[in-house]
């Protein structure tokens, strides 16, 4: 089919508009870690709770949720089978400072507690299965 001189016969619906062929759409997948999950992309850089690889590179995250290419969708019950998304660890890095403070008017009674979060940036390299 054409439109305006273009074959729009690999277009969705909804990124006709738009002008994104399917084949453009990037694939992305949610996964699970830490108690969170994440949208994650091929060459998407995430922070996550500290996994516990010291000294490794590579990491890999087999509770896969959901993955999608174009339109074709896969839902895990509860996980996709056989679908595993490996990352690459950057850094260890710290989040923002959060402070808590208690305070009771009048009995000189205050607190200051500081807490930082520490976190494991990685970069997706790869969306297997």
């Amino acid at each position: 089919m054409n439109v305006d001189g273009k074959d729009i016969s690999s277009y969705s619906l909804l990124n006709w508009k738009r002008g994104i062929a399917m084949s453009e759409e990037k694939q992305y997948a949610v996964i699970r870690t830490g108690g969170k999950q994440y949208r994650v992309s091929q060459g998407d850089t995430i922070e996550v709770e500290l996994l516990g690889k010291e000294g490794e590179d590579q990491v890999s995250f087999k509770e896969v949720l959901l993955v999608a290419h174009g339109s074709a969708v896969r839902v895990g019950k509860p996980l996709v089978e056989g679908c595993i998304v490996k990352g690459e660890l950057l850094a260890e890095v710290k989040g923002p400072k959060v402070i808590a403070y208690r305070f009771k008017r009048r009995k000189n009674y205050h607190r200051k507690v500081g807490h930082r979060q520490r976190y494991d940036k990685v970069k997706i390299t790869a969306i297997e299965g």
